[in-house]
């Protein structure tokens, strides 16, 4: 137990550390002021060429979503989540040296070139957060935390990092054994990070770009607002356009969905004007006990009635 309460102890200080350490020492390498550039980036590029021009440059939850731009990508692991992930990580190493098992690593691609090894973490990365992604809308007690993503009502940049925390948990969760396995022999994700990140940004912006042919690869504002679509097809009832980064997932899987331009659509879902509007509220709204659980989507109350979503 000692050891567990010094790695708690070790890494709040660790991370603290880091932090300030970011925030002060400007470097090419800094995860702060790259996500504080790339978002004003974006921005810029949604005052210059927006794709609902009559949507203001300050648009509806701008500051809200500033902040979960930061409490998501920092202030989270200050809270406690980089203390309780190291002690989850030093729980399942002591569990496999129990079982005798000291090396998970089931292909090794530390002598793979920095590049091949990035490009793999990358699409690995992609497919299982593509997957976890589709069960944020078909499990329903999953989706009561993705409720909050959906919650946009006008999209931008920022939009991006409006999620519950506990999907980082989740994703973060679901993402360690695989990637394990692999055995990654570098800690320099810097690019691949910063360049998902960017993805991200311009797939929630105020932006009409679909990429051309490079859209059937990569995961586009034109695709991806239809994923937020308030109203959807019968057929298609959990959503469609689950692709973070990429979007060959949906078409090779029959779940891409583009009928026509959605520079209008509502956004949203069903019941969102119940949904709380501040943070705090946003935050505990899947713990609420006496909530009453809803359709996961736009379905018929008589369909649902005896049936798990």
């Amino acid at each position: 137990m000692e050891k567990y309460l010094n790695i708690i102890a070790d890494s709040f200080n660790g991370y603290s550390n880091y932090l300030i350490s970011e925030i002060t020492n400007p470097s090419w390498t800094n995860y702060f002021y790259w996500l504080i550039g790339l978002s004003l980036l974006v921005w810029l590029l949604e005052i210059l060429i927006p794709w609902r021009r009559d949507q203001k440059i300050f648009r509806k939850d701008f500051w809200l979503d500033t902040f979960y731009i930061l409490f998501n990508f920092f202030l989270f692991s200050l809270i406690g989540y980089n203390a309780i992930s190291n002690v989850a990580v030093e729980l399942f190493n002591d569990f496999l040296g129990l079982l005798e098992i000291t090396n998970i690593v089931a292909i090794e691609v530390q002598n793979f070139p920095v590049w091949v090894q990035l490009l793999i973490m990358f699409i690995v990365a992609d497919f299982i957060q593509w997957n976890v992604h589709r069960q944020l809308h078909k499990q329903a007690w999953l989706w009561e935390f993705h409720k909050l993503h959906h919650s946009v009502k006008e999209m931008g940049f920022g939009a991006q990092f409006r999620f519950h925390f506990m999907e980082t948990i989740i994703y973060k969760s679901v993402q360690y054994i695989p990637l394990a396995m692999i055995g990654f022999g570098i800690q320099e994700f810097f690019v691949v990070h910063m360049f998902t990140v960017f993805i991200g940004h311009l797939n929630h912006a105020n932006l009409g770009w679909n990429y051309g042919v490079f859209g059937y690869l990569l995961n586009n504002p034109k695709m991806h607002i239809w994923h937020h679509s308030k109203a959807l097809p019968e057929n298609r009832p959990y959503g469609m356009n689950f692709g973070i980064s990429l979007s060959i997932w949906d078409y090779l899987f029959g779940t891409a969905y583009i009928p026509q331009e959605g520079k209008n659509l509502e956004l949203g879902f069903k019941g969102d004007e119940e949904f709380p509007k501040d943070f705090k509220n946003q935050m505990v709204f899947p713990f609420r006990k006496n909530k009453k659980q809803k359709s996961v989507y736009n379905l018929k109350e008589t369909e649902n009635e005896n049936k798990t979503v």
